[in-house]
């Protein structure tokens, strides 16, 4: 998933960021408002950790921003404020989830798996299969008759973004910033790099290239 945090604690956020990042995810880290409007005007992300208590102001507002439009970004609320009703504030007002300062890590991106699964979709299914090739979204691996395959992180991440919609295509900015953090640059062939190297593991008809397009797992083919 591309996982962005809203978090203004310099060292909490660097290790939650690491933590995620080391589960597999893309992450980009913020740490005020101001910078988490401009990234999600220009990102499609999966998953925020939002803190309330921001230098510039309280991240409910950012949360009440987002839950007024259409958007189906899942949301965590990560914050020091104890309170019962500080709680059932922020669930009413838009969160799915809400986990208090200090929290163990491990908590956390078991948290994050958790409400990932409520966002599923029949369209993005937990298990999907193309041939020989067996993905397990819930379990983040994937297997090719029946023995699982050894994939780096950034090669799950592309086979998770690949497998969200089934057939359609993605390009290869889109593959892209599921990769990398905004702040990281990329090289011109980085995507053709992992497909190839994907291709190896999986079976080059697994994954079709569309001219000038982009990548899609090949629909026919699965179920």
């Amino acid at each position: 998933m591309r996982i962005l945090i809203v978090e203004d604690e310099r060292d909490l956020g660097a290790a939650v960021q690491e933590r995620v990042r080391l589960d597999g995810h893309a992450v980009d880290w913020f740490m005020t408002l101001e910078d988490a409007r401009a990234a999600i005007a220009t990102v499609d992300y999966d998953f925020m950790l939002l803190d309330l208590g921001l230098p510039d102001g309280n991240g409910r507002s950012l949360l009440r921003e987002i839950r007024s439009t259409s958007s189906d970004i899942a949301i965590l609320i990560t914050t020091a404020e104890d309170q019962i009703s500080d709680r059932i504030t922020g669930l009413s007002e838009g969160a799915d989830d809400y986990i208090v300062k200090p929290y163990d890590l491990n908590e956390l991106v078991a948290r994050i798996a958790a409400v990932a699964r409520r966002y599923a979709t029949p369209r993005r299914q937990v298990h999907y299969r193309i041939g020989e090739i067996t993905i397990d979204r819930e379990n983040r691996s994937v297997s090719r008759n029946g023995r699982v395959l050894d994939l780096t992180a950034r090669e799950w991440a592309i086979m998770e973004l690949l497998s969200r919609s089934p057939g359609r295509i993605h390009s290869r900015q889109q593959i892209e910033t599921a990769l990398y953090a905004l702040e990281h640059d990329v090289d011109s062939n980085t995507v053709e790099v992992f497909i190839s190297r994907l291709r190896r593991k999986v079976g080059n008809a697994v994954i079709r290239t569309i001219r000038g397009r982009g990548y899609c797992l090949d629909e026919k083919n699965g179920s």
